[in-house]
């Protein structure tokens, strides 16, 4: 997922002080401290199988570089990063430990360049993926539960959970999806670029870093997904209420 090429602390020193602003909101706010861990679970999950999907299809095209370092795993404690997670937490995107991958070793009955795009498109794919299954099982839920179950604060918690995991993995998805370095996007589009443009991509990757980290910092990041994250999730919910004809 994110995988920085160049000096890390300032961007951990940014991280730190966004994280620190953050957490100083949910201090004097306790109802969205509630909210923090209500989303716990769900950036365990996205993170996980995001990771997982990367290091699986590599190991599906030939490169098992990513189960010999143990990261063919569900084990959430193999694919943390701490700041990553604490980012996501926080402000909604982050990332998790970057799996290492090999392209050479990938089957030589595609381009290392196509091998690496579907590396890449399989994290945010299986995001959108569990999105979809947990949004099924809120529905699932919604339809038959009764209504004792559903006015609960069991019942309202249990919703409250799968929401906030609907909610991260498409947020973690898409905003894998933007196309610049370091994220999953900036791979997906490199076969679908002619030569110059790929070379040009590459010869000016450090400039791509740092407009990320500008768009990121600002929030702009955020208002250009946003749209995209809205239609997502209102695509995502009509499949749930379509097939519980809700």
């Amino acid at each position: 997922m994110f995988n920085f090429s160049f000096d890390k602390r300032m961007i951990y020193v940014i991280i730190v002080i966004l994280v620190l602003f953050a957490f100083a909101q949910y201090a004097s706010n306790p109802g969205e401290l509630i909210g923090l861990l209500i989303s716990a679970p769900g950036v365990l999950i996205a993170i996980t199988f995001h990771e997982f999907a990367h290091g699986w299809a590599a190991y599906k095209l030939g490169d098992n570089t990513a189960k010999m370092e143990g990261r063919l795993s569900l084990n959430p404690l193999d694919h943390l990063d701490p700041i990553g997670t604490l980012m996501l937490l926080v402000a909604g995107f982050g990332w998790g430990k970057p799996v290492h991958v090999n392209p050479r070793n990938y089957t030589r009955k595609m381009s290392m360049e196509k091998g690496e795009a579907i590396v890449s498109v399989a994290g945010p794919a299986m995001n959108l993926i569990l999105a979809i299954v947990f949004t099924i099982i809120y529905y699932a839920i919604y339809k038959f539960a009764n209504v004792s179950f559903l006015d609960s604060t069991a019942g309202g918690i249990i919703l409250s959970l799968i929401s906030s995991t609907v909610a991260i993995n498409i947020g973690l998805g898409i905003f894998n999806l933007i196309p610049l370095p370091p994220l999953d996007g900036s791979k997906i589009i490199m076969p679908l670029l002619p030569y110059n443009a790929k070379e040009w991509f590459r010869n000016n990757e450090q400039i791509f870093y740092i407009i990320f980290v500008v768009i990121w910092i600002t929030g702009i990041a955020g208002t250009i997904i946003s749209p995209v994250i809205n239609a997502v999730s209102i695509g995502i919910m009509n499949i749930g209420r379509m097939i519980f004809r809700i």
